[in-house]
This record gives C-alpha cells, structure tokens and sequence, in this order.
C-alpha cells in the first residue's frame, strides 16, 4: 500500500462508518467526459462549429449554433465503432478489441421567420437526441506480479475488524465493514496478524490475470430555443435530459507458486449503474464587423446533476481454507463466497452526482461560399464534480480526494470545411484534451466500501483526428465521417507500492454517416 496514502484511507475508514462507501472518484470522472460525437459534418469538422452555427450538433455545445438556421432540418445519424486496448504489463503483452454499431443522433430544427423589419429575425426551435458517451470497452493483462498482491491490500483494509464480525453471516449488509474484508476471511485470503491486525495471503510468486467488459452510454435530449437578432447576434438556451446506463463486469485471478503447494483464488465484480440527469446550457454568437464574416461564439454549461443507482455483487472462489491452529493456509476443493446468496440479490445504493461547470469559446470564419473555418476552446475543472449520498450528504472524503487528484481540463477543437463543388465538401478536424487525472492519482477504497473491483487507471492526453465528406443536392444532404482516437492510460489491477503499472493504448475508430433534408 502506496505509504502516502494511509492516512487517507484510515480517514475514510473512520468518516465513513455510518454511511455504505459505494462510489470513487473514478465513478465521478467517468461520468463527467463525453465523446466527441453528433453528426457527421460537425465530427467530421472535429466539433469546432461552435461560432459558425448551422449544425444540429451545436445543440449541445453552443446552442446559439441554432438560432443561424433559415430553414427546417430533419436528420439521424448512425455508425460502426472499432476499438482496442493493448496492454503491456511486465512485458506481457494482450489485445483487447470489440466492433459494434450505433445509433448516434436524431433530431429536428423547426425555423421560424418573424419579419425584415424587426430586429428579431428569427425564432428558432430545435431537440437533439444523441450519444454523449460510450462505454463499450472490452480489457485484458495479466503477468508475474513480482512479490505483489491484492490480499495485502484487503488486509490493510481489515485492520480494526474482529473476527466474530468477519463471520457474521449478516456482515454484507454491516455498513461499518466493506465487502472485501468478509470475502478474503471467508476465502482464506487474509490471516491474522495481532489482535484486529491481517496479513496478506503467505504465499510466493503470485500470478494475475485481469479482464473487464463494460458496456452502456450516456444519452442525452436537448431541447432547444434560440433567436436572431438583425442577422448579428445569435442567443441560444438548451435544456438537457440525460439517461445514463453503464455496466461493468470485471474478473481478477493470482495464482500463488510454492514449493509445496499452489493455491488459486478468483474474484468476479458485477456492477450497473443508471440514473438520470439535468443541466442548461447558455450560448451567444456575435458577428462584430458588419462587413467581416467572423464570428465570436461563447457559451457556458451548468453541471450535470444525476440520481444514480449502483447495483453489485460479488463472487469469491478460493481453493485454500484456513489452518486455525498454525495460522496458515491448507488446500481444499474450490469453494465460492457469494454476496447475492448472503443479500438475496444485488446490494442496490442511491447516491448523486454533480459535475463541473463547462465553459466554452469559439470563432468561425468563411471565405465566400467555399470555405469554413472553426476553432474552439473548452475548460472543465474535474477537481470541482461532487459525489453526495441519496439525501443530499456530501461524501466529504471522495470531494477531498477529487480537490487533490482530478485537474481541470482543456480541450481545443480545430476544423474546416471546403466545397470543391456546390454539390460536395470536404472537412477535416483535430481535437485535443489533456488529463483529467494527476499522476499520483489512486483508487482509495474506504474500509467499509462494497466496492469490490481495486482496480483503478489514470488516463492521458486524448487525441481526435476527423476526415469528412458532405453532399447536397437541393433539400437533401448525406455527410460521412471517420474519426481516429487515441490515449494513453496507467493500470493498476489493485494499489500497491509494489505493483507496476500497466501500459496501456487504446485506440477507437469510428465511421459515421448522417442523413438528412432542409426545407
């Protein structure tokens, strides 16, 4: 266990004690991002339309983008995704990949002229369904862990708890003792160390082996309104309803080598969270300069406030029983500890979620009827998204942990677009993001979480690279998109001192078409 953050854990353990420990900061984190996605013009265009408007899209990210519609539109988008990960632990190297369709956007913009001769021109309303974020994402390591083991970590875990309480039968519903105390001692993964003190599983030479599947997204609905005001300024106000899905199954295995005998344990973690969510977001589009086609864009987002609910349970298996009289471990037939046998069903925990404010500056210029051009800039400070238990209690300790760990992120969006034709148009975009997370960042399980994965990564910098191609013929329009995604990631299958991280790269492809009619 990493030495800096005992103190941070032993805190946990105590302020935690009357309330289920049952989110992370990494829960927060992942449920803060978003995917650059929309239709195939403004993905094609890296997302960077925020001051040049007339997309759907925009919708979500500067929703004055509406109020430069002239007429109706009508559209849907859908796609296929390719990913992969490839891990390198140790020098053992794994490739993870997983190929799925989608469903990505519908919506429509309903323009509504109000005259020449008033300063508002227009009056415009628009709604947006789209995928926010996906989490489809298959992963797999495993090597020689170098003397290292998640036992240790779950003994440090149990320290302060008795034995009569690890043997309760009603111990997974004890708010004050976490799921992995019980699940080792019951598994004969931990062995005493002193009165209320464990030690890690004795053996020698262990051996991981790590996956994970998880799968679900965050849809969202954005309801539109917007306005134009003599052709030189464009205000916009979209209201956001958000449908979060995310499912995450993870399996993680050691094999301890001895001399006399070898022992085996698994541990399977089934998680699911859902919920809903809220935000608004405010934008402006200014022409300054009459005769100038540039245009200045603005727009803030208020965070996303979700009422989530966490399902899990867990399963142990274990082929070591424990010699009470020599404090040791002896080999048995592979036996299993089962939560939902223990509860009945899955652990079910309300809990909610705030992120961060999201602010959000443009430009757009064109060069006749031909050219485009976009770019973008966006800041979040993940450090500020807050985690509070069902009633409305702020989970002091996770907030801390964010405050230290997560960082503010800026991400530049660049785009352009070129009609070689007035029939067809090519585009190109870049994006950039840097991390969201500190690199001493860590998965600080509280004593008495009914967290059962230890597994934690901390992402890198993320790079998009988008190509498009665009087709019109009189009110209806056919865009193509492809999208290459790129970022680095350090794994860590549990936290400990010892353990070395894991490299990981992970790439996305993504092809995109939408269709679509103005009228």
């Amino acid at each position: 266990m990493k030495t800096k953050n005992l103190m941070k854990v032993v805190a946990c353990a105590l302020l935690l004690s009357t309330e289920v420990g049952a989110q992370t900061i990494y829960d927060a984190a992942k449920f803060s991002g978003s995917d650059l996605n929309g239709t195939a013009r403004f993905v094609g265009m890296g997302g960077a339309m925020g001051a040049l408007g007339g997309d759907i899209s925009t919708i979500g990210s500067n929703p004055a983008g509406i109020g430069v519609y002239r007429s109706n539109d009508l559209m849907t988008s859908f796609g296929f995704n390719y990913t992969t990960s490839k891990s390198n632990f140790n020098g053992s190297i794994m490739n993870s990949d997983k190929f799925r369709g989608s469903f990505d956007n519908v919506g429509f913009v309903y323009s509504s002229k109000i005259g020449n001769e008033t300063a508002l021109k227009y009056v415009n309303f628009g709604f947006n369904y789209h995928k926010a974020k996906s989490f489809n994402r298959d992963f797999a390591m495993q090597g020689d862990l170098n003397g290292a083991s998640q036992t240790d970590q779950i003994a440090f875990m149990t320290n302060g708890a008795s034995i009569d309480r690890l043997e309760d039968n009603d111990v997974f519903k004890n708010e004050a003792i976490g799921w992995l105390s019980p699940l080792a001692w019951k598994g004969a993964l931990i062995y005493k160390n002193g009165t209320d003190l464990y030690k890690g599983f004795p053996g020698s030479s262990p051996y991981g082996e790590y996956t994970s599947s998880e799968r679900g997204g965050i849809d969202v609905y954005d309801f539109n309104v917007s306005f134009n005001i003599q052709d030189r300024v464009y205000l916009g106000f979209t209201l956001g309803a958000y449908d979060l899905n995310y499912t995450k199954n993870t399996y993680y295995s050691e094999s301890h080598f001895s001399d006399k005998t070898d022992y085996f344990y698994s541990l399977q973690s089934f998680m699911k969270t859902t919920g809903t969510g809220v935000d608004f977001k405010a934008g402006v589009i200014l022409r300054p300069f009459e005769d100038s086609p540039l245009r200045i864009g603005a727009a803030i987002h208020t965070p996303t406030y979700y009422n989530l609910t966490l399902y899990n349970s867990a399963i142990l298996s274990s082929d070591a029983d424990r010699d009470k009289v020599n404090n040791v471990p002896k080999p048995v037939a592979l036996k299993s500890i089962d939560t939902y046998d223990y509860l009945d069903g899955d652990m079910v925990t309300d809990y909610q979620i705030r992120t961060p404010w999201k602010y959000n500056l443009s430009l757009g210029y064109t060069i006749g009827s031909n050219v485009a051009l976009g770019a973008e800039y966006e800041y979040k400070d993940y450090s500020t998204s807050r985690l509070s238990y069902h009633d409305g209690t702020k989970m002091s300790d996770e907030n801390s942990m964010m405050k230290d760990m997560l960082k503010g992120v800026s991400t530049l969006r660049l785009g352009a677009e070129v009609k070689l034709v007035p029939e067809f148009a090519i585009r190109a975009g870049y994006n950039h993001s840097n991390a969201a997370f500190d690199s001493g960042a860590y998965k600080s399980l509280p004593n008495n979480s009914i967290h059962t994965d230890t597994d934690f990564a901390n992402e890198k910098s993320i790079n998009n690279y988008t190509l498009g191609l665009g087709y019109r013929s009189g009110s209806f329009y056919a865009d193509i998109a492809y999208q290459y995604s790129a970022y680095k990631e350090d794994f860590y299958a549990f936290d400990n001192l010892d353990l070395n991280k894991t490299i990981v790269n992970n790439d996305k492809q993504q092809v995109l078409l939408t269709l679509g009619f103005r009228f």
